[in-house]
């Protein structure tokens, strides 16, 4: 009886721990799908935190790309980084701070010089002073330097409501949007597309000075213009011209506006002043500048009219 108390006893308690371990199993396996529910649920949720931890970078990288724009620059243009000039090895804003600085009249002639633009290699952050390759965006702190870039004529520029572009027969940069102009091989430049098919051809015609300020045309930034005769200049330098009543083309000396209202005028001038009797049978050769003609004709004190165009533009 003992023995079977004992084996029974035995039993009961191999029994209990079975049910035990199972017990435990159960609730092994219950916490492990309830711990797999909760596992699971958190990955669902981490995973909405990783989008916006994308569009986060992205927002963050473009205000550091957007940092500083529009103000830095020098009154030249607009951009956030300096130049090392290759020509002397010194730090200025642009080029053309360069070449106003190196060729003021208190610069001795000697030393007076202008920069290569093409040969420009280092630039200087504006925001974290780190000196890099020429590039749009600095090395460093990853600003942006110039929301234009060209790698051709080394230029950065933030203001690009001037919309540049870049002409490959003018191998320069230009401003005003590549659709309102058009590159003239025959002249060696762009002109305003309304020119396309009127304006007269004159050879490498912007790579001159212009006749009235001696200003380099082909790489000036003010606006040019062609003008009847197909000479180039500065539009204000032109306008000057007309403030003081001068109609003539500098270099030709060929009528530059519509002169036909004021022939006009000058023929009822012509008319009310009567020449001296003993200058009434003078007969003078005129050159015409407009038409080239020579011409003899009588000789007035005023004016004298070329028969073949009615130009007055002439000289004796």
């Amino acid at each position: 009886m003992a023995l079977e108390a004992v084996d029974h006893s035995g039993t009961l308690q191999v029994e209990s721990k079975i049910s035990q371990m199972m017990l435990a199993e159960e609730n092994e396996n219950v916490n492990s799908v309830e711990g797999g529910e909760s596992h699971l649920q958190p990955s669902l949720k981490e995973h909405v935190p990783a989008e916006e931890s994308i569009s986060q970078k992205k927002i963050t990288s473009t205000e550091t790309l957007n940092k500083g724009y529009l103000e830095y620059g020098c009154s030249h243009y607009r951009r956030r980084c300096k130049i090392r000039a290759p020509c002397c090895d010194e730090i200025f804003d642009c080029r053309h701070c360069h070449n106003e600085a190196k060729n003021d009249i208190c610069v001795d002639q000697k030393l007076r010089h202008e920069i290569p633009r093409h040969m420009i290699q280092k630039v200087i952050c504006s925001l974290c002073n780190t000196e890099q390759e020429i590039q749009q965006v600095c090395t460093n702190c990853g600003a942006c330097m110039g929301r234009y870039y060209c790698g051709i004529c080394k230029l950065l520029e933030d203001d690009t409501s001037k919309k540049q572009f870049h002409c490959d027969p003018c191998g320069i940069c230009r401003i005003g949007g590549s659709e309102k102009f058009f590159h003239c091989d025959r002249c060696e430049c762009c002109y305003s597309v309304v020119l396309k098919s009127s304006h007269p051809c004159v050879e490498r015609a912007m790579h001159q000075d212009c006749p009235v300020c001696f200003e380099y045309l082909f790489e000036s930034r003010k606006e040019v213009i062609a003008m009847l005769c197909g000479h180039t200049m500065h539009r204000e330098c032109l306008e000057e011209m007309q403030e003081h009543s001068r109609y003539a083309c500098p270099i030709c000396s060929k009528s530059v506006f519509d002169m036909s209202k004021v022939w006009e005028i000058i023929d009822m001038k012509i008319a009310a002043t009567p020449v001296p009797p003993y200058f009434a049978d003078k007969m003078v050769w005129i050159l015409c500048n407009d038409c080239g003609s020579n011409s003899e004709v009588k000789y007035h004190v005023l004016a004298h009219k070329c028969p073949e165009c009615k130009s007055y533009n002439t000289r004796l």
